[in-house]
């Protein structure tokens, strides 16, 4: 694969580290921190070390790169899964490795096999299809540290997937020295820009006051006086929220009688048991007559915790303000759970979470990202309450205009949220599975080219007749 010139051989071991080291610092420094956004432009600077990278001699050392690249971006930044699985966050670290090694080794093997000029159009479908693929279809499915989540909100508006489509296309495109790869993957990044500025419909509802508590594993006795003390301070917030795990079951009557004899609303995480072993994580909402007046179970139980069964089922709770969807917690980083609540209409999506202290600053600050990308693809607002660190509550352009603090105790987040008539699902849910259909048969054509091949030279014993 040669990018530089014609008659230039693939990179050499010294500029092959060169663009591995290019390709991590600029990734750690995207994610960095969430204070400087303009930072985040540097996934740009990743994502060109990574294509550089995949200009090697052979397939493997092209996959080895790739797999060392990966897990150095990743193991700093989840380095917080140390905490949670003790060493066996290195399997974690070395799967999410995996998939960058796995784009490497492909599209190395589709140049040597087919030219730089017929293959490097390849790159922006083998990219997204890989990406939509570890982050959202497998078991083991993880979305953070995607390309869209390090760049400011607002530039998500084609769906984070579509970030990064366009990013390595315009990469490929630019680096490609063919007229005819260079005409399409313009062609293709312009349309994809054009059918991604229409403005999103205009608000015209009057805005919705929401406030939540953050508190992590409260006893139920003290929620009714704490959902009090929040009333006096937020006397014109009509709905109330409490985070994730916040019941150890359904709602008492202590908070029934509370939502009756205030005349409020009441979001709750708790568990909705169906024996005494097995349950659903479920997101309650107790309404201004003390009954409960809609539930939603968590999708996607987090992988490898007590979790709850998976939600036989989505639906959006059809409010006093207008259609709201509720998912808990870790739902929010999977477009396949959150796509369903705007596809029935969702015009607000409230977001109970659990995010345990001891989990550190950067994981609350990694989970943050999600919220403000996902308003933005939608064009609806967001209220995500945490049991304890970074609430949010994130307007329909992913602006956040309340947050809260990590080191804060039992913090109060209020808002004032705009809904507007519907939300609209982004280009890339359409783009993004097409890629990973497109991925699959490329990876297959290579695998059983290489089969053709090495049958050639070394054909399989004949069997002598008597």
């Amino acid at each position: 694969m040669n990018f530089e010139h014609p008659s230039s051989g693939p990179c050499n071991w010294k500029k092959s580290f060169l663009f591995l080291a290019l390709a991590v610092a600029c990734f750690q420094g995207a994610y960095a921190s969430t204070n400087f956004p303009a930072a985040g432009f540097l996934i740009i600077g990743y994502a060109y070390g990574l294509v550089r990278l995949t200009d090697q001699p052979t397939v493997r050392r092209a996959f080895y790169f790739g797999l060392a690249t990966g897990f150095l971006c990743a193991a700093p930044q989840l380095f917080f899964f140390w905490t949670i699985f003790g060493p066996a966050a290195i399997v974690l670290w070395i799967v999410f490795a995996f998939w960058i090694g796995l784009f490497a080794a492909i599209v190395c093997g589709a140049v040597r096999r087919w030219g730089r000029a017929n293959a490097m159009w390849l790159i922006p479908f083998i990219w997204t299809g890989i990406e939509y693929f570890r982050s959202e279809l497998y078991y083991l499915r993880f979305s953070w540290l995607n390309i869209g989540y390090a760049l400011p909100p607002g530039f998500q508006r084609g769906g984070m997937y579509g970030v990064g489509f366009l990013i390595f296309a315009v990469l490929a495109a630019w680096l490609c020295r063919n007229r005819k790869s260079l005409f399409v993957l313009f062609g293709i990044v312009i349309l994809f820009a054009m059918l991604t500025l229409f403005p999103k419909a205009a608000l015209q509802h009057a805005p919705l006051s929401i406030a939540g508590i953050e508190m992590e594993f409260p006893p139920a006795k003290i929620l009714p006086d704490a959902l009090s003390a929040t009333l006096r301070k937020n006397p014109n917030a009509e709905i109330f929220v409490l985070s994730e795990n916040t019941l150890d079951g359904t709602p008492p009557d202590s908070l029934k009688n509370w939502c009756k004899k205030n005349s409020r609303y009441l979001v709750v995480g708790g568990k909705d048991v169906v024996t005494n072993q097995v349950y659903y994580n479920t997101a309650f909402v107790i309404g201004t007559n003390g009954d409960v007046v809609f539930k939603q179970a968590k999708s996607v139980p987090l992988q490898f915790f007590d979790d709850g069964l998976p939600a036989p089922g989505q639906d959006v709770w059809d409010s006093p303000w207008g259609k709201i969807g509720l998912c808990i917690c870790y739902d929010l980083s999977y477009t396949r759970v959150t796509d369903e609540l705007v596809r029935q209409g969702a015009q607000l999506l409230i977001v109970p979470t659990m995010d345990v202290a001891e989990w550190g600053r950067h994981e609350h600050e990694l989970h943050a990202r999600v919220a403000p990308v996902r308003a933005a693809e939608y064009g609806i607002p967001i209220f995500r309450l945490a049991s304890s660190g970074i609430s949010q509550a994130v307007d329909g352009s992913g602006r956040v205009i309340a947050h809260g603090y990590f080191d804060r105790i039992e913090g109060i987040l209020s808002a004032k949220l705009q809904m507007p008539p519907r939300g609209s699902l982004p280009l890339d849910r359409v783009l993004a599975p097409l890629c990973t259909g497109v991925t699959a048969v490329v990876l297959g054509a290579l695998l059983w080219l290489a089969w053709k091949d090495h049958r050639a030279i070394h054909p399989p014993p004949t069997t002598k007749s008597s």
